[in-house]
């Protein structure tokens, strides 16, 4: 596999150790933690002892003191390895999401507090934003937080929350003044260990992601001290949510081609293996050209997602190229696992092989971080046909 031109010899001596440890390590109990629905605790202690969380975080927090180089290439190690079901989504959430959230906006003291243990796998953190009746529209989240003396009480639903049954730290996204709109809403964080009114939900059985726990929160007269807000003031909370969903969106887009050219690759090592007509399956030409056109999907994804990783180490990412790349490598990956799949026949459908979960694995792309339909309309925004000024908001 070619070397992405901005990964330097460090990133690249990097992506060998984490993939030689994820195969030692992780690998050997993805199946269990398949089943069992969740990433051993253990597991988050390892990797926390092996610098795999809060990478990109300075080291006077504990992180690795990196940059977000380093976020990319353990993300689609991860991916590489077959893990992002599980701990791979998990880690992206809690180092890369939540971290940063308590890096940009968090005093001194909240990130003296909570970003060591983070880094050393002692405390799971996880945002809860999306509601039963709020998804990618943020502004109409219902959750309130109403001040009483140096408290805030929390009520409200999340759903869809991942990590929800083992976060430690929570980043609940909430009304503080539900008639301002989108000025009323602020970031507080909830330790959930003994909070009284914090009740997690059921965790979800969905199609895929099967090691990775995604739940229910609830909050019932929540308090959580006013030294949580994140943050100087109250009303920031839509705008630092959307300043950090461009990094998520890019993250997907990373995992989405690794996963791309991982599917590739077991599909080729496969047809080569198969019997069919009296050769292997390689050997017909309509494999051939299947397989061209997946790894041509590829190569444009990871094209244009090297790109937008040069933006985004350069500070010069927008939000409009973060979610190009989302959308159309999450649809590009749906496409590439779909047509592996088939040329996999019956065994394809076997969640004993890897394309399987990979299929089932893929289809929460299109959606989470924001779902496909929205990254078009945050394109289209930027976008103005000629004579026209102005446009719809």
């Amino acid at each position: 596999m070619e070397r992405s031109f901005w990964i330097d010899d460090e990133l690249e001596l990097l992506r060998e150790q984490v993939a030689r440890f994820l195969a030692r390590e992780f690998v050997p109990s993805a199946e269990r933690w398949s089943l069992q629905g969740f990433v051993d605790r253990a597991a988050w202690l390892k990797a926390g002892e092996n610098g795999l969380l809060c990478a990109s975080i300075p080291a006077a927090y504990g992180g690795g003191d990196g940059n977000w180089g380093h976020e990319a290439i353990i993300a689609q190690e991860v991916a590489r390895a077959g893990l992002n079901s599980g701990f791979g989504v998990g880690n992206m959430v809690s180092s890369g999401i939540v971290a940063h959230y308590i890096l940009a906006y968090g005093s001194e003291e909240q990130k003296q507090r909570w970003l060591p243990s983070m880094a050393r796998g002692e405390c799971i953190g996880a945002v809860a934003m999306t509601e039963p009746s709020a998804g990618s529209d943020l502004k109409a989240i219902k959750t309130t937080a109403r001040k009483s003396g140096r408290h805030y009480v929390v009520n409200g639903a999340k759903t869809f929350v991942s990590n929800g049954q083992k976060a430690d730290l929570v980043i609940v996204a909430t009304k503080t003044d539900p008639a301002a709109g989108r000025k009323g809403i602020s970031l507080l964080v909830l330790e959930t260990r003994g909070a009284d009114g914090f009740h997690r939900g059921r965790a979800f059985e969905k199609i895929g992601l099967h090691a990775q726990d995604t739940s229910e929160l609830f909050f019932d007269d929540v308090r959580i001290p006013e030294e949580n807000l994140l943050g100087p003031e109250e009303g920031d909370g839509f705008e630092q949510l959307t300043a950090q969903l461009a990094w998520e969106r890019l993250s997907i887009a990373l995992i989405c081609t690794a996963e791309m050219e991982r599917a590739v690759q077991i599909t080729t090592a496969y047809a080569g293996e198969r019997s069919l007509f009296g050769g292997k399956l390689f050997d017909l030409q309509n494999t051939q050209f299947k397989l061209a056109e997946c790894k041509t999907l590829a190569a444009v994804a990871r094209s244009f997602v090297d790109r937008a990783m040069m933006a985004q180490l350069g500070g010069r990412l927008s939000p409009d190229q973060a979610a190009m790349a989302k959308w159309w490598t999450s649809d590009a990956l749906g496409k590439v696992v779909d047509e592996c799949l088939q040329l996999h026949g019956g065994y394809g459908y076997m969640s004993e092989y890897p394309i399987a979960r990979m299929w089932a694995d893929a289809r929460i792309a299109r959606i989470y971080g924001g779902s496909n339909e929205t990254m078009k309309s945050i394109i289209a925004k930027t976008m103005q046909p000629p004579g026209r000024s102005g446009g719809r908001s």
